[in-house]
């Protein structure tokens, strides 16, 4: 994977509320750019995946605007004893999104951008069932890593062109990703496997195919 080039620096910090908490966020907006990727992450990390960065980068080179946030909150995150079930808090986490979403809406930079969501593990299904809410204003939908399964009851009512990336070493994942994909009944879906990659993606040259096939998906769909 390549290096980062200044995309720390190049981001803007941006504090989002939902209810009662804020979520932080990196907001990063080429110049030029039609469309903007939210990542949707539910892990309550206190820090941005180095993959996740590098893939907003490879998004950001080709005008694609990006918001990188975690759907937990740090303390959520940190209360180990609770932290799978708000890992696995589906309907929080798709809410959460939402909310997300509609700020951006709201905002003068970002209001006229096309959306689209990349999920990452158990945002994947929290990317599906905002998706699915808004069906007017999600344009396509991607994943790598993730649990679409856990969005059974949306999976029909996805209007959004959606791609589903996973490494080949887990079946026990892919199964998962083939059995909500048929489950999606528009046209538009696709299942890419990176043979020989775990879900993390840490073999040389599966994380930049990832970045290469997301990117190339929504190029397609918001520019």
């Amino acid at each position: 994977m390549e290096e980062l080039s200044n995309i720390e620096q190049e981001s803007k910090e941006v504090q989002i509320p939902i209810g009662p908490i804020y979520l932080n966020g990196d907001l990063d907006i080429p110049t030029g750019a039609r469309g903007i990727v939210v990542f949707a992450r539910g892990t309550g990390s206190k820090s941005l995946s180095s993959r996740d960065q590098y893939i907003a980068q490879e998004f950001n080179k080709n005008n694609l605007g990006t918001l990188l946030l975690d759907l937990l909150t740090v303390d959520e995150g940190g209360i180990e004893m609770l932290k799978r079930d708000f890992h696995f808090d589906i309907e929080m986490l798709s809410i959460r999104l939402i909310d997300v979403s509609r700020w951006l809406l709201n905002r003068s930079d970002t209001k006229k951008l096309n959306l689209g969501y990349f999920g990452t593990n158990t945002g994947t299904a929290a990317a599906l069932i905002a998706a699915k809410e808004l069906k007017d204003v999600v344009k396509a939908v991607a994943s790598k890593g993730g649990r679409p399964d856990l969005a059974e009851d949306a999976l029909m009512y996805v209007e959004s062109p959606t791609l589903f990336i996973v490494g080949g070493k887990y079946a026990e994942i892919v199964d998962y990703n083939k059995w909500a994909l048929d489950r999606i009944v528009i046209a538009d879906k696709e299942l890419k496997i990176i043979p020989g990659s775990n879900n993390l993606f840490e073999e040389q040259g599966a994380i930049e195919e990832v970045a290469r096939l997301a990117c190339n998906w929504f190029k397609r769909y918001l520019l």
